[in-house]
């Protein structure tokens, strides 16, 4: 995707930011029919957690009863709890170079900023704290989980308008970031396209990033949002082009019009895909595919009509 003007990146915004609005009204009868209310049902059942001890009083369920505290200090202690009542969510939103392209109006970015904010607003909607994390290779911006509607806007601005440092994409650092930073079970929303780095030439299978999935997994409620543009996935037969990888800038010279190498293309982001989604099913992360093309809004509510009946 070439870079912008600034007319045109005004233009390109305040096209979004339209969406945005029609995302905020739509969301809220979402919330109320589908999408929120059914990850709401799926994702809040924590009940209560532990929060401290006091002494025993008469009346008191002996079940909380804690034997060990009541042992050390010779008086009846019991474990006091409290009700969890509202769920965090984490947005990890992928800012890399990659999310730049788009063979038509929209690039993967722009997709995935409208898709963060139906999930920033069905927080909202549902009273729960949201938060925000804009990643390439590394962990470029934090911000942590409020409520609000004043707060989901800023979450829906700071990625339409955020500047990445770098070109490249790791998706270890987000969720490493998650595992130190959120301390209770949360709904983590990893956004992105999922094209890193090819690994090396003898290197194992897994990429470096599945250890820190399956961590970040075990620990929450992960949702691998998998945002693709349909010209990634063939090649058009348009004679000799010149592809550039956007984060690494190494450019190759293809023969389009050759049908052989469209075939081995399309076969290799097959297996891409195939691999991609053996992973997610190995680490018991689900996954939606978004489309820079088309209305996405079904697939989501689809998905979570899914998790409503589990």
């Amino acid at each position: 995707m070439p870079m912008l003007s600034g007319s045109a990146k005004d233009d390109r915004i305040t096209r979004i930011l339209k969406r945005v609005k029609r995302i905020e009204l739509i969301t809220r009868g979402l919330v109320k029919e589908t999408l929120g209310g059914a990850y709401h049902s799926r994702f809040k059942g924590q009940g209560i957690e532990f929060d401290d001890f006091r002494q025993y009083q008469p009346g008191d369920d002996v079940r909380f009863l804690d034997w060990n505290v009541t042992a050390r200090m010779n008086d009846p202690y019991i474990r006091k709890y409290v009700e969890e009542r509202e769920m965090t969510v984490l947005l990890l939103v992928d800012v890399s170079s990659s999310g730049d392209y788009g063979s038509r109006d929209d690039s993967k970015r722009d997709r995935a900023a409208e898709v963060a904010a139906v999930f920033a607003f069905s927080a909202q909607q549902n009273h729960d704290k949201v938060g925000l994390a804009m990643f390439t290779d590394e962990v470029e911006f934090y911000l942590p989980a409020r409520k609000g509607s004043a707060h989901a806007l800023r979450i829906v601005r700071e990625i339409l308008n955020y500047a990445p440092r770098r070109r490249r994409t790791a998706l270890a650092p987000p969720l490493e970031m998650v595992l130190q930073r959120i301390p209770h079970r949360a709904l983590v929303f990893l956004i992105s396209d999922f094209i890193t780095s090819a690994p090396k030439q003898g290197a194992p299978s897994a990429p470096d990033w599945e250890r820190t999935l399956r961590a970040t997994a075990m620990k929450h409620d992960v949702v691998a949002i998998h945002v693709a543009d349909p010209r990634e996935m063939e090649l058009p037969d348009v004679g000799r082009v010149t592809l550039e990888d956007p984060e690494s800038r190494r450019q190759v010279v293809v023969n389009t019009s050759s049908p052989s190498v469209r075939r081995a293309y399309a076969s290799r982001m097959r297996q891409v895909q195939e691999d991609l989604n053996a992973i997610f099913r190995r680490n018991n992360v689900e996954r939606i595919a978004v489309s820079t093309v088309g209305d996405y809004l079904p697939a989501l509510k689809a998905y979570f009509r899914s998790r409503k009946r589990r």
